[in-house]
């Protein structure tokens, strides 16, 4: 049983996007460096680190001890590195499990960091990396499902690509269907998520991509996988992040608490095979309704919001399994503007995955520095005026139909 709050105090980020001079040891350095210079630490204070990378083993053959590789040289000794990989929520699952050493008073300061390097000379190698993030004995089958959940809905002659592209385009492409047969989604609805995004991202000077389109753009771009177009999909990136993790007292000692943003809840959940049909089955509306159980609050509460938009219809989908929509309301929300800034319920002020990069190891640290800078008031002009509480969300991999990892974390100024 965790008996203990526990605090952020410090976190760092790279700008994410394509460095190709850049090994991954150089961005994890970097976001490790930052993080603890945020917190006022000193690395030797850091008692554990938990190190996130996904892709590292099939891009590089870096297959073990990646955060000992990764964080070399960085002062942190010999404290113990536990390493994970949960796909797209890697990082997120490093927060957690930090969150729990701390918590349940195993360590006072844990450091989580997440580090990716996915933009190589290969383009086709690097997309191939996406493979292994799902069941790969059940893949034929898993193909037929997805198939059968778009059934009904036909592609326009033209709408989809031949260039290399990971093949969770492909999965979400399936969602998407699904949800527009349902309930009546629009393309254009999906666009407005984008275009949105791509907006917010004008003003993070640490987003791969920093242009607004507008919402005929979006809908006019290169076709990837109907009704997917290039900016509604989040790019190959590379990047690192990162959060340190404290109990209060330590975070006295640090002289930090005066910043510091308390983890209401953190919670990770798997998924499994239900019917694509039964959405209130779905793994994230699961693990929200379990971390809004934990942190006492629930959606009305909650002031800003980091999801996971690998494309833009991720946030359409996942707007809805938080609670904040009815099923099948996420895209008109959308669509009438209230997930943007100014909005009833702010969305990936950052630019999201669509815009600010999608570093795969690093992305659920990436959302969380976003969110605590937007608890402690540091975003403008893209600030969420007056938020004290924050919620994110990260998936990873698939399992049947829907992610095989979901990952909420709650968070409050404190």
């Amino acid at each position: 049983m965790l008996v203990r709050e526990t605090f952020i105090v410090g976190v760092g980020m790279t700008p994410f996007g394509r460095f190709h001079e850049t090994g991954v040891g150089a961005l994890a350095a970097r976001a490790a460096a930052e993080t603890l210079a945020d917190a006022g630490a000193r690395s030797e204070q850091a008692e554990a680190i938990v190190f996130a990378n996904a892709t590292q083993g099939a891009l590089d053959g870096q297959h073990g001890i990646r955060g000992q590789a990764a964080l070399d040289g960085s002062g942190f000794g010999n404290a113990p590195v536990i390493n994970v990989e949960n796909a797209c929520a890697s990082a997120s699952t490093a927060l957690n499990l930090a969150h729990v050493l701390v918590a349940s008073e195993a360590h006072d300061c844990v450091i989580a960091i997440g580090a990716e390097k996915m933009v190589i000379a290969d383009p086709a190698k690097s997309m191939a990396a996406f493979e292994g993030s799902w069941d790969l004995t059940r893949r034929q089958q898993t193909i037929d499902e997805l198939l059968a959940m778009g059934r009904g809905t036909v592609p326009p002659p033209g709408s989809e690509t031949n260039e290399p592209h990971s093949v969770f385009m492909d999965v979400y492409a399936a969602f998407c269907r699904h949800h527009m047969a349902t309930f009546g989604t629009t393309q254009r609805q999906m666009a407005a998520v984008s275009a949105k995004n791509h907006s917010h991202s004008v003003h993070n000077t640490r987003s791969q991509y920093r242009r607004s389109f507008s919402v005929d753009e979006v809908l006019a771009a290169r076709p990837v996988v109907w009704p997917l177009t290039v900016p509604m999909c989040s790019p190959v990136s590379d990047g690192a992040a990162g959060a340190l993790v404290c109990s209060r007292a330590f975070a006295e000692k640090l002289g930090a608490f005066s910043h510091a943003v308390r983890i209401r809840a953190s919670v990770l959940m798997s998924g499994d095979h239900r019917d694509p049909d039964r959405l209130s089955d779905h793994v994230a509306r699961k693990a929200s309704l379990r971390a809004y159980e934990v942190a006492g609050l629930g959606p009305g509460e909650i002031d800003v919001v980091e999801c996971h938009d690998a494309t833009a219809f991720g946030e359409i989908l996942q707007s809805e399994m938080l609670g904040f929509f009815n099923f099948g309301g996420g895209g008109p929300a959308a669509e009438r503007g209230e997930t943007r800034l100014g909005g009833s319920i702010p969305f990936n002020p950052s630019g999201g995955l669509e815009s600010k990069g999608h570093p795969i190891g690093a992305t659920g640290l990436g959302q969380i520095f976003e969110l605590v800078s937007q608890l402690r008031g540091q975003c403008a002009p893209r600030q969420v005026e007056g938020a004290r509480t924050a919620l994110a969300e990260n998936g990873g991999g698939l399992r049947g139909v829907e992610e095989a990892a979901v990952a909420i974390t709650i968070l409050e100024r404190a």
